[in-house]
């Protein structure tokens, strides 16, 4: 089979699972939420249509790095609907994921702005913007179907990049969920952290590129792009190992 129907036959299956995530209104406070950020944008975005609606995964289908963000921001994904899309987050992870050869340009503010992935595919724990940022564990558990869908349907990822804490637990919930050996004891989240599971698979810790810790010096454009850097180095290295029956 060519290149081409590789990956066409790799994303066929993301195509429907895009659909059913965007009609998921599993969760009430959630929708409202979203919808009232929609309803009532700041300033800056009065007039822009939003998209108000969970937000699928994107990138590339024959990805091995898979980049687990923490949910879309009211008025960045849940507005254009794409992750890390239209917000400062995106100002920095796509920087850094174009310094490390996995984005086609630095910066993202639309759905059709040319951005396209390469190796690399983007999701979240969660797929609707949570109040405050801060989803609850039902909301969390609720969402861990799609997420695990996902690895299902990415089957050449070799590394989890987790940008934060809540997405690197939820990445451990999901290994275990998909009954996929994983590291013990748990490692704790840190930036920087590595974890190898026994399958091969491994998962890096990052800081979320949120206003909080960049405005800090929390995190940084160099440590950011390191990591990325590194997600690369290990997926070339890693050689397919073997689904668990």
């Amino acid at each position: 089979m060519s290149v081409t129907g590789r990956a066409r036959d790799e994303s066929a299956g993301l195509r429907p699972l895009a659909r059913r995530i965007e009609a998921c209104r599993l969760c009430p406070r959630l929708v409202r939420h979203r919808e009232a950020a929609a309803a009532a944008p700041p300033k800056r975005y009065r007039g822009e249509p939003y998209w108000a609606r969970p937000l699928a995964g994107f990138g590339d289908p024959a990805a091995r790095v898979l980049v687990v963000g923490l949910a879309p921001a009211a008025h960045g994904g849940n507005r254009t609907g794409r992750f890390f899309t239209g917000d400062r987050s995106g100002d920095w992870l796509f920087r850094a994921l174009h310094e490390a050869g996995f984005a086609s340009q630095p910066t993202s503010r639309s759905r059709d702005d040319g951005l396209r992935l390469r190796g690399a595919y983007i999701t979240a724990a969660l797929r609707c913007a949570p109040p405050a940022n801060k989803p609850t564990p039902g909301e969390l558990e609720r969402c861990q179907p799609y997420l695990l869908e996902e690895l299902a349907l990415l089957p050449r990822v070799r590394v989890l990049v987790a940008l934060g804490k809540i997405a690197w637990d939820a990445c451990f919930r999901a290994l275990r969920a998909a009954g996929r050996p994983v590291a013990r004891p748990l490692p704790r989240f840190t930036h920087g952290e590595r974890a190898a599971m026994p399958d091969g698979l491994i998962l890096l810790g990052s800081f979320h590129p949120s206003q909080q810790n960049t405005f800090t010096g929390r995190l940084t454009r160099p440590m950011l792009r390191k990591v990325f850097v590194a997600a690369g180095q290990l997926a070339r290295r890693r050689r397919a190992q073997p689904r668990p029956s």
